[in-house]
């Protein structure tokens, strides 16, 4: 059964680029309802344990550096089949290859610096936004 929750991350080149209230308007367009938010900045240390599943990929280090150097926005969404739909809203990874209309069509500029993060799995987005939240910070 497909969960009502997930978690994102406007990434620091989208909250540099000043796109983060047309993205979060995208997003409740959409139908979701926010239930966290916040604005925050990882530390090396954040970032390191939060994308440990890539610890042994080449770009690791690079990922580590661009999330680190400005500051994000963390949210929870809720929203039926909320992964699922949220998924289909970010697009594809690469923003060349996004569909006309997603959020990282419009608002990324490469593979690596994609604006937004959006959990792959019901478990993942649980673990991700307690990552982010403590349960007294979820509304």
């Amino acid at each position: 059964m497909a969960g009502n929750k997930t978690f994102t991350m406007l990434k620091p080149d989208a909250v540099e680029n000043g796109y983060t209230g047309a993205i979060l308007e995208q997003i409740t367009a959409s139908g979701f309802r926010i239930v966290a938010m916040k604005l925050t900045q990882m530390t090396k240390a954040d970032a390191e344990k939060f994308y440990d599943i890539h610890k042994e990929r080449p770009f690791f280090g690079e990922l580590v550096e661009f999330m680190t150097r400005g500051p994000i926005v963390a949210a929870i969404l809720e929203k039926e089949n909320a992964v699922e739909d949220f998924r289909t809203l970010i697009g594809a990874t690469n923003p060349e290859e996004a569909a006309e209309g997603t959020i990282r069509k419009k608002y990324a500029t490469s593979i690596g610096e994609n604006a937004v993060h959006g959990s792959d799995s019901d478990e993942n987005a649980g673990i991700e936004g307690s990552f982010h939240f403590a349960g007294r910070e979820i509304f």
